[in-house]
């Protein structure tokens, strides 16, 4: 193996590194907002909201990103005669998707909580709002922190699918420099290694998070 093109082509991966986790941290800010809501949804005493909220998530999680993110970029732009920027689209199709996942990890948290809480915050003088918002959602995000940080991690890796609209993110500029170098195997593991370090770090960071919650319990 040989890694000596590493050094003139390193910027070539700190830039791709650098569009991925900005559109990871939009998509994880997006998704967690457009969750909470669906997982309220489907939570929801009121049925059409319910049948919505579900409809999303079996339709969301029964189709392809892919397919997700052409119908963002091409499809509804066509249909609606506006064009979005790419790294919008790509932004709008991650969180859409992710937020059907993140609306199941939040409502199996907020159901995971004891219902005389719920009960005990009414019986205070509390509207089902503040005391979803200042004593149900606290304790489920401190629940469902794992699975939530799961899948941020898979955000990331997720993220690789929007090469295919010409975004310029880690895999993308891996593949310009494959083509440049003619070194599939390295260039790839380098990509690799980069991701990996990404996601590590953040999962280091999710771990120490989870234990200070612990401790502040």
């Amino acid at each position: 193996m040989d890694f000596s093109f590493l050094p003139e082509y390193a910027d070539y991966f700190l830039k791709g590194a650098g569009i991925t986790v900005s559109l990871s941290f939009f998509t994880v800010i997006f998704g967690v907002i457009l969750g909470i809501f669906i997982a309220l949804m489907r939570m929801s005493g009121i049925a059409p909201l319910r049948w919505l909220g579900t409809a999303y998530v079996e339709f969301i999680r029964g189709t392809p990103l892919l397919v997700q993110v052409f119908l963002i970029t091409y499809g509804i732009p066509q249909l609606i005669q506006v064009n979005i920027p790419d790294f919008a689209s790509g932004v709008i199709a991650l969180s859409i998707n992710s937020a059907a996942y993140i609306a199941e990890i939040f409502r199996a948290g907020i159901q995971s909580i004891d219902k005389g809480q719920m009960e005990a915050a009414r019986s205070l003088g509390m509207t089902n709002r503040l005391a979803m918002q200042r004593i149900i959602l606290p304790q489920a995000v401190k629940n469902i922190l794992p699975a939530l940080g799961n899948e941020f991690i898979v955000v990331i890796k997720e993220s690789s699918i929007v090469m295919v609209i010409g975004i310029a993110d880690l895999m993308y500029n891996a593949n310009v420099v494959r083509g440049m170098t003619f070194k599939s195997f390295e260039t790839l593991l380098a990509a690799a290694m980069v991701y990996f370090v990404l996601t590590f770090t953040l999962s280091k960071f999710l771990g120490v998070t989870e234990r200070r919650l612990k401790a502040s319990d």
